[in-house]
């Protein structure tokens, strides 16, 4: 069955300034999510949330910080899933806390190059 990687960006706008009590919240409708997922065994890895900060290497081999300027393109986190299809996939990504926090998710197929199968 193919791998798919979701990958979140934006979202939970103002978490910057919320209260323990709110962070608690969005992790728990993450853990929650992520572990339907893994019974149903359609997640294969939750993955983690991405520290903000990182570097670009550009075409120039030049190296600047990063990732991006706008954080509406940051990418917060990532998972991998198994599904027949990129429909089934996308309909995965539905699911997700992150559409409904105001992100995106991006999901796509994995090449499995030089994989055997």
């Amino acid at each position: 069955m193919p791998t798919f990687m979701m990958v979140y960006r934006g979202g939970h706008v103002g978490l910057d300034h919320a209260s323990p009590e709110q962070m608690q919240h969005v992790m728990q409708t993450w853990m929650d999510w992520i572990q339907k997922g893994v019974e149903a065994g359609w997640m294969l890895d939750g993955g983690d949330g991405l520290r903000p900060g990182g570097a670009v290497v550009n075409a120039d081999l030049s190296v600047t910080d990063g990732p991006f300027a706008q954080s509406r393109e940051l990418v917060g986190g990532y998972s991998m899933v198994e599904a027949p299809d990129l429909v089934a996939a996308v309909e995965l990504a539905k699911g997700s806390p992150m559409p409904t926090s105001g992100g995106t998710v991006e999901v796509r197929e994995l090449a499995n190059v030089g994989q055997q199968g």
